[in-house]
């Protein structure tokens, strides 16, 4: 009974650390591999619940000046400039550095708390368990304060 206990765990917690995993790659990947994507800042002219808008100025000379969106959860502010990677085929922006890679990494680091009581309670394995909710942790302070 208890083999079956902790495979049943692990696998939940694997559903949970795939899904966070999987749901932050689809912006995670433009910040971590921007080689070849279009670079430039984002000066913020106006907000909506979900989105901000603004001018794009790329770093490249050749490319045109236009208007792009970004989640209005990283804009902090009107009137502020952000450092930017653009999605391509698409008009939206995704904050690059340090705060734009943790943003991107937030689904995973909820996934890794939510992972931990299942991995400490139902497996038995407290160690490991507080390791995964300090990683989760970790990332979701990094963010707030990167931001």
């Amino acid at each position: 009974m208890t083999f079956a206990r902790n495979a049943a765990m692990a696998l939940v917690v694997l559903l949970l650390l795939v899904a966070g995993a999987w749901s932050s790659w689809n912006t995670a990947q433009h910040v971590l591999l921007p080689k070849g994507r279009e670079h430039g800042t984002l000066t913020v002219t106006g907000c909506t619940e979900e989105t901000c808008s603004g001018r794009y100025v790329p770093e490249d000379p050749a490319s045109r000046l236009r208007a792009l969106t970004i989640e209005h959860s990283v804009a902090a502010e009107k009137g502020e400039t952000l450092p930017v990677v653009v999605k391509p085929g698409t008009q939206e922006a995704v904050r690059t550095g340090w705060g734009g890679g943790l943003h991107a990494w937030l689904p995973l680091g909820g996934a890794l708390l939510l992972a931990a009581p299942l991995i400490g309670g139902g497996m038995r394995l407290p160690r490991t368990a507080w390791s995964v909710a300090g990683a989760g942790a970790a990332v979701l302070l990094g963010a707030f304060f990167a931001l």
